[in-house]
């Protein structure tokens, strides 16, 4: 059995700096206390990314700044660990406090299924933490070479075990969670115990996982978790209301780098069938395949998915084997039809109503005659239900009784909200990462172009009468693919500012990889681009054939040339 990688190459800057971390502390507290730069040293911030925090810059102020001779406008992003995506009314108000005293003022729903506070100052950095804890949430892992936040199929009326997949979200979660007492002290100001900085981890060991670890949890025919890219997929097969257990799929990575094609995006391979009681077991041994040997002198080749292909799926399979201790079952058959969100109000068949509100490139904020923020708080103040986040972004109040529902509608109406119905076509599927000005490896706008690129798209599909045809569009504003682009039917992905490389062809129940139609597009040129094959699409389509799977059958890929 394979226990550890070759040696032959050094190891990362990255794999010393976390054996010399004292298990994640660093001079972090430190840090802190000096308010004569608004950042942390360069080690800092990246063991703080264990702690669920990143440090960002404006970069619509850069230049200025550096021609004032001003550092640049630093802040943190931070990631709350949300397995799951469910919160209570309470923490929701809490987050949204917070989100007005420590941060920008707004929330954001990401792609993982939690919530991010951005432009928060590094006075405000512990504050909000503290706070976090005070609501009995935390951010510990939510980044980092660890297992991140797991994300799962959460909508109580689309599935009866959605409670059962929560629950063995936040248990796969709190299994997988470093050990240290880092956290605790930096944040929650907790003595140190007599251990600290060399306690025992005994999942991670020192120097923790050679990358990111990602576990999605999907419920066919929903496959809102895009499971099929994450590092361990769990697919779950139902009978008659009842978990029979889970499809193991390992190997899933949607990251590239532009011009690298040792690089690339990769779908997770279903390797068998885990029993419920087993399925703890099983995602611990693959993750500690992963951290045994997986890449550690080359951080573009870290993931699971490398490791993968470097060894073997044969091997991968007989090591997990032999850590078990048994072979998995064989795979379960299951179909995906969708990976949409059912928006506007639902009945659970229980008495019991839900509202999922379009919430667009996720950000809750108060803007204009549309105060969502303040809407969502108001709503938290009388809702007995919970607030589940979704993979695309989007917001289910949750167990609303009949009562409650106009209440509901009111203050929705009463804060320019738009109506519960939700937007339908490409508007009601589309997916934008937070990209400029804040994130610091954007080459392009994503979430700021969203809006403006939507209008132009559907400018051109209302006259073909495609207007509420669904099409999944997503767009990045860098390859490294937070917003999933290489799995939807339109993906964008930026290359540098103001230009994008526009993939096609990807299955629209997140089943298949797109690839590459033209590369190098301004924002107007992917819609030149589009039109035509939209109007193809409007005159030659199969019955309810998906935009997807029209332009390869139609012949449209075949001829796109490879503009990398």
């Amino acid at each position: 059995m394979s226990k550890s990688i070759s040696t032959a190459r050094a190891l990362t800057e990255e794999e010393t700096l976390k054996a010399h971390s004292r298990r994640l502390r660093g001079t972090i507290t430190e840090g802190l206390a000096d308010l004569v730069t608004g950042a942390l040293a360069e080690a800092d911030a990246k063991l703080l990314k264990f702690h669920g925090a990143y440090g960002q810059d404006d970069r619509d102020v850069r230049v200025e700044r550096h021609g004032q001779r001003l550092e640049p406008a630093h802040g943190f992003m931070v990631r709350v660990r949300l397995p799951g995506g469910v919160c209570t009314p309470a923490q929701w108000r809490g987050l949204t406090a917070l989100a007005r005293a420590q941060a920008a003022g707004a929330l954001r729903i990401t792609t993982r299924q939690t919530m991010q506070f951005h432009g928060v100052l590094k006075p405000h950095l512990k504050p909000l933490m503290a706070g976090l804890g005070a609501l009995g949430l935390d951010s510990i892992a939510a980044c980092g070479d660890v297992n991140r936040n797991v994300i799962g199929h959460n909508h109580p009326a689309t599935s009866a075990v959605h409670g059962e997949i929560v629950n063995l979200a936040a248990a796969l979660s709190a299994a997988f969670l470093p050990r240290t007492g880092a956290y605790r002290e930096i944040w929650w100001d907790e003595p140190p115990g007599a251990e600290a900085g060399a306690e025992d981890e005994p999942l991670y060991g020192p120097t923790y996982l050679p990358r990111k670890f990602k576990i999605g949890i999907a419920v066919p025919p929903v496959n809102d978790v895009d499971v099929l890219a994450q590092d361990l997929g769990l697919i779950a097969i139902v009978e008659r209301d009842r978990i029979m257990g889970f499809n193991v799929a390992v190997g899933g990575g949607m990251g590239t780098t532009h011009g690298d094609r040792t690089t690339y995006p990769r779908l997770a391979d279903v390797i068998g069938f885990c029993t419920p009681e087993q399925v703890l077991a099983v995602a611990e041994q693959v993750l500690r395949i992963q951290r045994d040997a997986g890449d550690r002198t080359n951080r573009r080749h870290a993931r699971l998915k490398y490791t993968i292909d470097n060894r073997g799926l044969a091997w991968f399979k007989g090591e997990l084997s032999e850590r078990l201790g048994y072979a998995l079952g064989a795979a379960r058959d299951y179909r995906f039809t969708t990976r949409g969100d059912r928006l506007g109000w639902v009945e659970d068949g229980e008495g019991r109503l839900h509202l999922t509100l379009r919430v667009q490139a996720g950000r809750v904020r108060d803007e204009g005659a549309s105060r969502l923020l303040t809407a969502l708080a108001e709503i938290a103040r009388i809702h007995e239900g919970d607030f589940r986040l979704t993979p695309n972004q989007n917001l289910t109040i949750a167990g609303v009784s009949f009562t409650q529902r106009p209440v509901i509608e009111g203050l929705l109406v009463h804060h320019g909200v738009a109506g519960p119905a939700g937007p339908e076509g490409v508007r009601g599927h589309a997916i934008a990462c937070v990209a400029l000005p804040t994130c610091g490896l954007a080459m392009a706008e994503a979430e700021r172009a969203l809006p403006g690129f939507l209008e132009r798209l559907e400018a051109v599909l209302a006259p073909l009468g495609l207007d509420r045809e669904a099409i999944s569009v997503r767009l990045s504003g860098c390859p490294n693919g937070c917003a999933r682009p290489r799995l939807a039917e339109i993906g964008l992905v930026g290359r540098s500012l103001g230009r994008y490389q526009l993939y096609l062809g990807g299955g629209f129940a997140g089943e298949r990889l797109n690839a590459l139609y033209r590369g190098n597009l301004t924002l107007d040129e992917v819609v030149t681009a589009l039109a035509p094959l939209f109007a193809d699409y409007a005159a030659r389509r199969h019955g309810a054939e998906r935009f997807g799977d029209f332009v390869i059958r139609a012949g449209h890929m075949t001829s796109a040339p490879d503009a990398s």
